[in-house]
């Protein structure tokens, strides 16, 4: 197995990062910014997500994709991992759009999207394995639900927006790369798709 885009991937936040920590013009330049990203510039939807705040945010995001990153290559090979990781990615940041479009001043920055979609897809190909002593899969209900939590409360600093849309793009595209799994794992998928349509029903009824 040959992880060398995972690497590449891992060092271009760890660069990005850094220079960030040192120079806070470039921080405000290229992370998640509603007010900026309706003014045009839309790259900001990419560039944040390699963007941290700190060393132990980027040293847990990090962590946790070398962990998962793995699972991924090995069903789904280089072209479909990179596919989950970007996917996700961009659905944690068009999500987060979506909720607080009228959030001016609304920011963030994490590569958690894109992480989560890479740990939801390796979840599917891998739903008895254990994360924190539960199984996986039961694990990502869990982890949706308090995401659902906790873009209702907002009592926290923490992108729950971008997770979820980064767990729904990385599970979406890892099901329509990988249709077997609607025969092998119909229950995993039905389990992991509840909070899908909890948050589209809470946000048809203005809940959320």
């Amino acid at each position: 197995m040959n992880l060398t885009y995972l690497y590449v991937l891992m060092a271009a936040n760890a660069m990005m990062s850094f220079k960030a920590f040192e120079d806070m013009a470039f921080f405000r330049k290229y992370e998640f910014h509603i007010g900026s990203i309706r003014a045009g510039q839309q790259y900001r939807l990419f560039s944040s997500a390699f963007l941290h705040v700190d060393f132990m945010h980027l040293g847990l995001n990090m962590l946790t994709l070398y962990l998962f990153a793995p699972i991924v290559f090995a069903y789904n090979g280089t072209f479909g991992f990179l596919l989950v990781y970007f996917v996700s990615l961009i659905c944690g940041s068009l999500l987060t759009v979506f909720f607080h479009k009228d959030d001016y001043s609304y920011r963030a920055v994490g590569a958690s999207g894109a992480v989560t979609g890479v740990m939801y897809s390796a979840i599917l190909f891998e739903p008895m394995m254990r994360i924190n002593f539960i199984p996986a899969y039961l694990f990502g209900l869990i982890y949706l639900l308090f995401s659902i939590y906790g873009m209702k409360a907002k009592k926290d600093n923490i992108g729950h927006t971008a997770h979820f849309g980064g767990a729904a793009g990385g599970f979406l595209i890892t099901l329509a790369g990988n249709p077997l799994l609607f025969s092998e794992r119909p229950l995993i998928i039905l389990y992991l798709a509840i909070p899908l349509v909890i948050l589209f029903a809470m946000a048809k009824m203005g809940k959320i």
